[in-house]
């Protein structure tokens, strides 16, 4: 399965559209929060399914979690937008709590800032920000795991 992850689109969706219609036939969106609306935006336009979380920009978004645990192919995937893990001072508590759950794989955002480590047996991925950047080289980026009989993860940083 193959699958793109985002976060903090905050509302300007067409640079990463423009990126993600590039992507061969992906299978499902994961949209780590601010904004849950531009998820369902983006979801439409690239006529797949979506998974999303909210974000501390969603506070309107009644009816999305902040957290949540969803299996694909036998994989545990933790999503958070991460500002309740309290990510932009360390993953600690983030990694606990994916550990608490059993996850094998935990995906987060808010810090804008791409990152792909693994923790003992767990993987962790931000995707950063298509819209804004905020490590050193302030390049607009965007995730894509592909899940079959092992996992690959991969950061896509894009030309615009």
């Amino acid at each position: 399965m193959k699958i793109i992850v985002v976060s903090d689109t905050h509302g300007h969706n067409e640079p990463f559209l423009e990126a993600a219609i590039s992507i061969e036939k992906p299978d499902l969106l994961i949209h780590l929060g601010d904004y849950v609306r531009d998820a369902q935006e983006i979801a439409k336009v690239l006529d797949i399914e979506f998974l999303t979380v909210k974000g501390n920009g969603d506070y309107a978004a009644r009816n999305f979690n902040e957290d949540e645990l969803v299996e694909i192919n036998g994989k545990k995937l933790f999503l958070t937008h991460g500002h309740r893990h309290h990510v932009s001072y360390n993953r600690d508590a983030l990694l606990k709590k994916g550990m608490e759950l059993g996850a094998d794989i935990i995906l987060y955002g808010h810090t804008h800032i791409p990152l792909i480590e693994k923790e003992g047996n767990v993987l962790i991925m931000n995707p950063g920000s298509p819209s804004l950047p905020r490590q050193s080289d302030r390049k607009r980026t965007f995730g894509i795991i592909n899940i079959d009989e092992w996992i690959e993860v991969e950061i896509i940083e894009m030309d615009k």
